[in-house]
């Protein structure tokens, strides 16, 4: 990806999420990017084009920041790992403001992308299952649905106290 196609994503991203995808013109974007409108049609087609390709980009992200979790084979090292994820994104100001944006969106859109946390599901089952824990899958459901909600209640509330719902977690599961 060139330059100039990461700045038009990062300023879709950007404006999608302060003005929804609604309200935001390619022209806005091509705008706020500093190119032409044709560059950004010769490169996404259209405004749902731009979209696909900031949605994209979260995936190739979240595939990122789960690979070191999902490739950990000591169990109670892969959920202290996950655990302690949401902290980490959050003491990276960067990465926090690319999830702020991306998580707006998504709520405006109503999308979830489940089929993201597919590999990191099945991490979190092995692992519940190596611990010998009576239901791995409904206890991997369930973390994940409390990394879900600790992840969003961290990015929307900067005085959210994130270490004592992780030290609470790592003791919850022994780790």
């Amino acid at each position: 990806m060139t330059e100039k196609q990461e700045k038009i994503l990062d300023k879709a991203l950007e404006l999608f999420a302060e003005q929804g995808f609604a309200s935001t013109s390619t022209s806005k974007v091509a705008k706020a990017a500093g190119v032409s409108e044709g560059l950004i049609f010769r490169h996404f087609t259209n405004k749902e084009g731009l979209l696909d390709a900031i949605l994209k980009m979260g995936e190739e992200r979240a595939k990122e920041l789960f690979s070191d979790i999902v490739l950990e084979p000591d169990p109670k090292e892969l959920l202290k790992k996950y655990i302690e994820l949401p902290q980490k994104v959050r003491n990276d100001k960067a990465a926090l403001e690319f999830w702020k944006l991306q998580f707006k969106i998504k709520w405006e859109l109503e999308i979830y992308g489940e089929h993201k946390m597919a590999e990191l599901e099945e991490s979190l089952i092995r692992a519940f299952d190596l611990l010998r824990y009576n239901e791995p899958e409904q206890e991997a459901n369930l973390l994940l649905t409390l990394m879900d909600g600790l992840a969003t209640r961290g990015i929307l509330q900067e005085t959210y106290d994130m270490d004592s719902a992780t030290t609470f977690l790592k003791h919850k599961y022994k780790i």
